[in-house]
């Protein structure tokens, strides 16, 4: 059978377009690549800046004062202690198999302790974790001349804002002696000091995270705790046995970065789940490409054939 000029022409129209299509599905791949490289630079960078764009540190302090991270450190459970009633009490009666938090303050700080203090309820009020059933809170003064008076004070103020049933037996706010605290402090890393100049403490602010063993396991600095990196210290201090199964996949996406107190996204797992789906992405162009050649080759043959 004959094939009429215009089928020819067809064909040749086809076969020079060829070259095109293959062309542009290179340059679509290259651009893929390039925009999934380009969002793991963004990714990386993001995670080593702050909301302003400088690198994240500690705040720094006063020679001899700050937080030392001593990660995985046994706190000594013999250490001796007075609660909001004025009870004798040992650090280790305290622990009851749940994740601690343990907040280094003192009740009459002009300014520092009771924005640490303000931060905490403020962050504790957005989880839906509950002090006393997921996890015990512990209050501990350092400033020796401080009585349960004063704790019991400081609770009465937090529990209001708290507004939790059953809050008041899982977080507890402590005083003691001087020895005992210092035992205690030293073992966490929270070094401070005394200026008999302005009769207050020098000293750090944040948070400290510990296995229900008794274990140092996550430090929270600043005054203002994001909910979602205390709920992930928390889940993690626990070993995975309170939270959600979203929590244990959060934990996938981010890591705990020891420089900054804070959960960062984990960049290599980022980076595979990019490269991953990159390859996807190109197999699955590959693939719709070909099909489409093939189907317009076929076309092509079988109008060839019937005219």
């Amino acid at each position: 059978m004959a094939i009429s000029p215009s089928d020819n022409s067809r064909s040749d129209n086809s076969r020079r377009k060829a070259p095109w299509r293959r062309a542009r599905f290179w340059l679509w791949s290259a651009a893929c690549v390039v925009l999934a490289a380009g969002a793991c630079v963004v990714v990386v960078y993001a995670s080593l800046r702050d909301e302003d764009g400088a690198r994240v540190t500690p705040n720094e302090l006063p020679r001899d004062v700050g937080i030392d991270q001593n990660l995985n450190a046994q706190v000594p459970l013999d250490v001796r202690l007075r609660d909001e009633t004025g009870a004798d009490v040992a650090l280790g009666d305290l622990l009851d198999g749940k994740p601690i938090i343990l907040t280094p303050v003192y009740y009459k700080c002009p300014m520092l302790c009771n924005m640490t203090m303000d931060g905490q309820v403020r962050c504790l009020t957005e989880l839906t974790l509950n002090a006393g059933e997921d996890y015990t809170a512990l209050t501990v003064s350092f400033n020796p001349r401080e009585t349960h008076e004063l704790a019991a004070a400081a609770k009465r103020t937090a529990m209001k804002r708290y507004g939790r049933p059953g809050a008041e037996r899982g977080w507890r706010f402590l005083t003691g002696d001087e020895a005992e605290v210092r035992r205690l402090m030293d073992t966490v890393g929270f070094r401070y000091q005394f200026d008999p100049v302005t009769g207050e403490y020098a000293h750090g602010a944040g948070l400290i995270v510990l296995t229900p063993q008794g274990k140092v396991s996550r430090y929270l600095y600043g005054v203002d705790f994001p909910q979602r990196d205390l709920r992930l210290a928390l889940v993690e201090a626990s070993g995975g046995n309170i939270g959600t199964t979203n929590d244990q996949v959060l934990l996938l996406c981010y890591h705990y970065d020891p420089t900054t107190g804070r959960y960062g996204l984990a960049i290599m797992n980022v980076l595979r789940l990019a490269g991953v789906a990159t390859v996807l992405g190109l197999a699955g162009a590959i693939f719709v490409m070909a099909r489409r050649e093939r189907t317009s080759q076929a076309a092509a043959v079988e109008s060839a054939h019937t005219a």
